[in-house]
């Protein structure tokens, strides 16, 4: 139970901006883009409890955390919160802008894992005290959850960001045709994630990056 604990104070934070903070970048470019719906709705905004979903930004994250702690092993943390609504009509070139719109979130996500591997080197680099240890270990956890949330959501599958991102791309009658898979989306991260396939899709991608976040900041 106290393993449970330290692991739940040390994710929380991370966890909580890795998921809010990727909707409201959504929302903060598509209203730049000429949509201002989710300003609206008080979407863009750091209050994360505006972006909270019960059930994947609060017992799915804690839920892996606490089957890893119980059982070992480690699958990959992940989670979600609402998603930022998103009128893409009203955007000012809505197949072109899409991309951008799309693109904000995992972007958001690869800004904060450089912010926490640059914790990460301050930590390693100070002199040893009370916090840091725990500091290193949220900085790593950081690191840990915008990578998985960033490559997770670049997945070329709609109603996911890479999906729109790749319907944005593609030529006007494929993207369309592309864009008719959205309302599968989701049956389909749910085949890859109980057949492994997920995992083994992202857990390569994850090591490289991780790889690379060590190699640029020296950690």
């Amino acid at each position: 139970m106290e393993s449970l604990i330290s692991n739940l104070a040390i994710w929380a934070l991370p966890v909580l901006l890795a998921i809010t903070l990727h909707e409201a970048a959504h929302g903060y470019v598509a209203r730049y883009f000429g949509d201002p719906t989710a300003d609206r709705a008080g979407r863009i905004t750091l209050n994360p409890l505006r972006h909270i979903d019960p059930v994947g930004t609060v017992l799915v994250p804690a839920g892996i955390l606490g089957l890893s702690v119980l059982f070992g092993g480690g699958g990959i943390l992940f989670g979600w919160a609402k998603p930022v609504p998103v009128d893409f009509g009203r955007l000012r070139r809505p197949k072109a802008d899409m991309l951008w719109v799309a693109a904000a979130g995992p972007g958001a996500n690869l800004a904060m894992a450089i912010g926490w591997a640059l914790l990460f080197k301050l930590a390693i680099s100070s002199p040893q005290g009370a916090f840091t240890i725990p500091m290193m270990k949220m900085a790593d956890a950081g690191m840990q959850i915008n990578g998985v949330l960033m490559l997770l959501n670049l997945l070329p599958i709609p109603p996911l960001d890479g999906g729109r991102i790749a319907v944005s791309l593609l030529p006007g009658r494929l993207a369309w045709h592309f864009s008719r898979i959205e309302p599968f989306g989701f049956p389909i991260l749910l085949l890859l994630l109980f057949s492994g396939l997920l995992g083994a899709i992202l857990g390569p991608m994850l090591a490289m990056f991780r790889f690379f976040l060590a190699l640029i900041f020296g950690i």
